[in-house]
């Protein structure tokens, strides 16, 4: 363990900052609220957005890019939209700095470069595109259009933690648009599917795919589907949001098409998106007490190879064998890098590599290689094990899959040990100090919903998609209930 490391039981939120910071993955900046991601960090995003963008691009999408400044008025045609955003928005006011009027050192806003209409900087993009979209659109051969921008956006938090929750944080935003409301419904759901395959497979990260409740909805959204994935704490995390947002801005902005049947008709849209949020939840999800741990599809070194040797003759030895095995993984695509520094001792070595979260450690010691062995450490259970050094790499390969599935099923059994049924108020309030995800029934009312969630500070993560109808009875106001929600406490 590094030194001084605070451990998850001591301080889960303490433990989570620092691993950030120590980790080398992001720091905070001179602007309150937001963070500097540092290369290590930006190299998992890159990992992750490389993976997704592909996945995108496979389902027929296209990048795009939409202005960051979106002018005021444009926010106020969509009534639920503004109302939602409105407590989070920057505005830019005016266009230049002047010294200041009074003589005192400093600058103040010219009043004279005033602009005429009020910006905001964007806090998500559906204004503006679907203005753009009104001259993109006439006809139903115009559509479907796949359009998905990877960007920053600015939300002004209030209470920030660094990937979490940030005044300003990367992600993706598709924005599509569509002639039939069937079209628009299946291209939300496919996108939520897209997300829960990459938290899966490529995060190792087991998610539950649902609705939101009305009140939890994206504002300005008929329905908002989810992935929701239970931290190491047993809090939610929201970790991607696809929205079916009907004919709403389409009729704001007044994006019409003629239909096949020569009809003027409002087009069908969808947003969807996930951000460096993600970040976040592949801390929370894998890393434990000794540092990072990082499912091998993500990580920026998946194997890192560590020389031990004393004389010039050694050293030459141990670099030719490791030349041979980085050779061989590089043809099987696999990140290797040889830390031959030498003024860093082996052990130093060995402790930021765990604490750094790389899958698979090689040592190659003179002495082992000596007898046609090498040591492999890997970094989810911290076992080593004496490999022969002839076809090490196919072993490295099968450890690195093991790994990724065995990050995964510790995960997913975490979150099935934490999921428990709840049927009655006094038992909720007793769950819910626990943590994890509470099945429960409730009666569908925005009312009961804001009720719960001011008594326990529990909100409904998700209506499950793959759960069977239920009758039974809301915890809390006792009134029929067709089927389970889930609630939790949540980032």
């Amino acid at each position: 363990m590094a030194k001084n490391f605070v451990t998850r039981q001591e301080n889960y939120s303490e433990w989570y900052n620092e691993l950030v910071v120590r980790a080398d993955l992001a720091e905070n900046s001179a602007v309150r609220g937001c963070m500097v991601i540092k290369p290590y960090g930006y190299a998992i995003w890159e990992k992750m957005q490389a993976a997704l963008d592909k996945m995108f691009k496979e389902t027929g999408h296209q990048n795009a890019y939409f202005p960051l400044f979106i002018p005021k008025s444009y926010f106020e045609k969509e009534a639920e939209h503004v109302e939602g955003f409105a407590k989070e928005c920057a505005i830019v006011t005016h266009h230049r700095l002047k010294p200041k009027s009074d003589g005192s050192p400093g600058l103040e806003p010219d009043p004279s470069a005033k602009l005429e209409e009020e910006l905001i900087v964007r806090p998500t993009s559906e204004t503006i595109i679907w203005d753009t979209y009104r001259g993109w659109i006439q006809s139903y051969r115009d559509l479907p259009i796949l359009c998905n921008q990877w960007a920053n956006v600015v939300r002004w938090e209030m209470r920030t933690r660094m990937f979490l929750r940030t005044a300003e944080f990367l992600w993706q935003e598709g924005h599509t648009a569509h002639a039939t409301k069937e079209e628009a419904i299946e291209e939300t759901e496919k996108m939520l599917n897209v997300y829960a395959y990459f938290a899966e497979k490529h995060m190792a990260m087991p998610v539950l795919k649902g609705t939101k409740s009305p009140n939890e909805r994206f504002a300005g959204a008929l329905d908002t589907y989810c992935i929701e994935a239970m931290m190491q704490d047993g809090k939610a995390l929201q970790a991607g949001t696809s929205h079916f947002l009907g004919q709403n801005f389409a009729k704001a902005f007044d994006v019409k098409f003629l239909s096949k049947e020569n009809k003027l008709e409002y087009v069908w849209a969808t947003s969807w998106g996930v951000s460096t949020r993600l970040m976040g939840a592949l801390i929370m999800c894998h890393s434990d007490d000794h540092g990072l741990v990082l499912p091998p599809m993500l990580a920026p070194i998946q194997v890192v190879i560590i020389p031990i040797y004393k004389t010039p003759e050694q050293k030459e030895k141990v670099n030719q064998e490791a030349q041979n095995i980085i050779k061989e993984l590089k043809e099987m695509n696999i990140s290797v890098k040889y830390d031959d520094r030498e003024e860093y001792k082996p052990g130093w070595k060995f402790n930021e590599y765990e604490f750094k979260g790389v899958p698979v450690r090689i040592t190659i010691g003179a002495r082992d290689l000596e007898q046609g062995l090498i040591e492999i450490a890997r970094r989810d259970t911290l076992e080593k094990e004496s490999i022969s050094n002839v076809g090490a790499s196919q072993k490295i390969k099968t450890l690195l899959d093991d790994v990724q599935e065995n990050l995964y099923n510790k995960a997913l059994s975490y979150r099935e040990d934490n999921t428990r049924k709840v049927d009655s108020w006094e038992e909720f309030m007793v769950e819910i100090e626990k943590g994890g995800f509470l099945l429960c029934h409730w009666d569908g009312t925005p009312e009961t919903e804001e009720k719960i969630k001011e008594l326990s500070k529990a909100t409904i993560r998700c209506i499950p998609l793959e759960t069977e109808k239920e009758e039974g009875k809301c915890i809390l106001t006792g009134k029929p209930s067709s089927r389970r929600v889930v609630f939790a406490r949540a980032y």
